[in-house]
């Protein structure tokens, strides 16, 4: 089984050196309509770690302490090799979308977006072609490169929002209940972004196909 170290250690530690992976045939069906207000998507198993199991139709991912023995797996580049990470199926090239994240199962994980074809050697949020929320520790930050911005007055809520405006450079964190931003990212998008998670234990749920909040 693969190595896994702490989410906590890798928030300072930047960005591995290693060559980024270019991976082939992941980039199927991006989201190229501007005017579009919504991505549906489920999580992609071929780029799961071997410490994540899928359920509810791909929609959710759950964290087991030992996992799957990397060699009872099917291997493929397409894989995170190292951090308990998974992608969603659909990238985005363009456009504002929105979809949820029910969290209070989890309390350490990370959500966010990342380039779809990003190393699988490296963690969404220490990479620098990732842009995320973190939470860990009873406390929310955004993460972006080398930086770890620390994000107050949230707590744990049960269920989040992310919004995506592709144009704009923005990666936003939703209060879904009240349909409020939280915090925004700024973001250097330069092709295909595929919504993001990894978790350290418990389990998350996605919820897709929303229509962008109106007042966002």
């Amino acid at each position: 089984m693969s190595k896994m170290a702490s989410p906590m250690r890798a928030m300072y530690l930047g960005s591995r050196a290693l060559g980024r992976l270019r991976v082939t045939g992941l980039l199927r069906n991006p989201v190229p309509v501007t005017s579009r207000r919504e991505i549906s998507f489920k999580l992609d198993e071929k780029t799961a770690h071997s410490s994540l199991d899928l359920f509810k139709k791909d929609t959710g991912v759950i964290y087991r302490m030992l996992g799957i023995d990397p060699s009872k797996i099917p291997q493929n580049p397409e894989r995170f090799r190292e951090w308990a990470v998974v992608l969603g199926d659909n990238p985005m090239v363009s456009g504002r979308h929105y979809w949820e994240v029910t969290v209070k199962k989890s309390t350490e994980f990370r959500i966010g977006v990342a380039d779809a074809d990003m190393s699988r050697d490296e963690c969404i949020g220490v990479s620098n072609r990732s842009w995320v929320f973190a939470y860990s520790h009873k406390k929310w930050y955004g993460m972006v490169v080398k930086k770890t911005i620390p994000i107050t007055n949230i707590g744990h809520p049960s269920k989040v929002g992310l919004l995506l405006d592709y144009e704009s450079g923005k990666l936003s964190l939703v209060d879904s209940e009240k349909g409020t931003l939280i915090h925004t990212l700024i973001a250097d998008f330069r092709g295909p972004v595929a919504p993001a998670f990894a978790l350290w234990n418990g389990e998350l749920l996605t919820h897709s196909g929303l229509d962008v909040p109106d007042n966002l």
